[in-house]
């Protein structure tokens, strides 16, 4: 990388000074009059200072079209804004694609993203190769070097698809290596980790079965999400409405009395869910019911469907007590007779009515 460019960095020796020509110009007279050349004061501030400034914008952008208007300014900075440097600072919203806006183009700044050591940027498209351009291989090394660099979504995306087998097929299930990963993306404060592994210590689901300790950890998982509201969202308490008492809906942090906005799903979840739309992904597959996931499953009966009802089925048990507190609740209902379709290769998922979440059985 070159540091020392412009006017300001003399290309000679230093001994002799530099002399700018100046161009004659005939006017309609015969006479010539003298114009000293122009000076670009862009090409005066040295590549570092201008890597700099690119870095603290990249890092701040609320929009792809927020850089891109300055990659569009110049050469200059079209090459310098294209840097691994500066790529490798880009915040979570630069590369914000939306699905219905998909092109090779923004495929191919994903990558370069990605290439450049952008954690979150190996974390999204990780996700979308796996699920959407099903290139199963690509998309989890992608979410491997996240996680590597402790990306906690990255671990764990990493730890749903050891525990459903995803990519692969029933036998490929690792449940001791979805726990482990749980565990760490716990350790680095995923509330849906946490969750996770709270559901799998009661429920004894690869790892040796302790009630208390998971219902600790459901708990405290509750009360974390609790406090993210609090610091993102403190105008929804400055009302008495969210404190519902004996209210008979069941809101997603209800375990502490509270009725609050559920958090918004992360920009990768989202992109899965706008790409399928809602419709099948393939001939008998299905996707998560839980609004804020958008995962497909990669083979028939992957995922894991609600004993009572039958209508519903998630891949993970955090989407499951997610969904239930915040929807599935009020719909659940047995019905008179409902023929079981999964040919033993399903799971079942209980209806979920305590504080600790769903009891999930392995069939």
């Amino acid at each position: 990388m070159r540091t020392r460019r412009g006017l300001c960095y003399p290309r000679d020796s230093g001994f002799e000074k530099n002399v700018f020509k100046r161009k004659k110009e005939f006017n309609a007279t015969g006479n010539f009059r003298k114009r000293s050349k122009k000076i670009d004061y862009l090409d005066i501030l040295p590549d570092d200072l201008v890597l700099s400034i690119l870095c603290k914008l990249s890092s701040t952008a609320d929009s792809p079209a927020d850089f891109g208007r300055v990659l569009m300014t110049c050469k200059r900075l079209n090459e310098l804004g294209l840097h691994s440097m500066v790529l490798s600072k880009a915040s979570p919203k630069l590369f914000a694609v939306k699905a219905s806006r998909w092109s090779e183009s923004a495929h191919r700044f994903l990558k370069q993203c990605a290439h450049s050591g952008n954690v979150e940027a190996c974390y999204t498209l990780g996700m979308i190769r796996f699920y959407c351009l099903r290139s199963r291989g690509t998309g989890a090394s992608l979410l491997a070097k996240a996680a590597i660099r402790s990306h906690a979504a990255a671990l764990y995306a990493l730890a749903v698809i050891q525990f459903n087998g995803s990519g692969g097929s029933k036998t490929d299930k690792d449940l001791r290596a979805g726990v482990a990963l749980c565990a760490r993306a716990a350790f680095l404060g995923h509330i849906d980790a946490l969750r996770e592994l709270g559901h799998c210590l009661q429920d004894g689901y690869g790892v040796r079965q302790n009630v208390a300790e998971g219902r600790r950890f459901l708990v405290q998982a509750n009360a974390r999400e609790l406090a993210g509201v609090l610091q993102d969202t403190p105008e929804a308490f400055k009302s008495s409405s969210w404190l519902i008492g004996g209210c008979s809906n069941c809101p997603l942090l209800s375990d502490f009395g509270c009725n609050v906005p559920e958090r918004l799903p992360h920009p990768a979840n989202q992109f899965l869910s706008d790409w399928f739309g809602g419709k099948s992904p393939g001939p008998g597959l299905r996707l998560c019911s839980h609004l804020g996931c958008g995962r497909p499953e990669s083979r028939r009966h992957e995922f894991r469907r609600c004993s009572v009802c039958g209508d519903v089925n998630y891949c993970s048990r955090a989407c499951q007590a997610l969904d239930w507190r915040t929807r599935h609740k009020a719909e659940c209902t047995p019905p008179e007779r409902w023929e079981d379709d999964h040919d033993g290769e399903g799971d079942h998922i209980g209806d979920g009515g305590e504080i600790a979440g769903d009891a999930m059985d392995e069939s």
